[in-house]
C-alpha cells in the first residue's frame, strides 16, 4: 500500500514539474489556494471604456455569471457589470 502510495505521489510530482501548461496551472492553482491568493491588479472599465476603480494586492477572484467578488483587506468586493480587467501581477 505504501509503495502504491508513493508511486503516485512521484507520479504526480513529476507531471506537475514536466513543464506543461496545464500542470503549471494545476500548480499555480495549489498555490493561490493555500498562500492566500495571486498577487493581482483588477480594473473595472465603463463600456464606453473608461477607468472607474482599480484594486491591486494578493487575493482570489470569483466570478459567476452577474458578477465578479474578491476580498481585499477585509472587504468584499463585489462587481456588478461593468468590464472587469484581472491582471496577475
Amino acid at each position: 500500500m505504501k509503495k502504491t502510495i508513493l508511486v503516485a505521489l512521484v507520479g504526480a510530482m513529476a507531471a506537475m514539474f514536466s513543464g506543461c501548461a496545464g500542470c503549471d496551472r494545476v500548480g499555480k492553482s495549489i498555490g493561490s489556494d493555500f498562500g492566500g491568493g495571486l498577487h493581482r491588479t483588477v480594473t473595472v472599465y465603463s463600456n464606453t471604456g473608461e477607468k472607474i476603480k482599480e484594486w491591486n494586492g494578493k487575493f482570489d477572484v470569483s466570478e459567476n455569471d452577474n458578477e465578479v467578488y474578491f476580498d481585499l483587506n477585509d472587504k468584499r468586493v463585489i462587481i456588478h457589470g461593468g468590464i472587469v480587467i484581472n491582471e496577475e501581477d
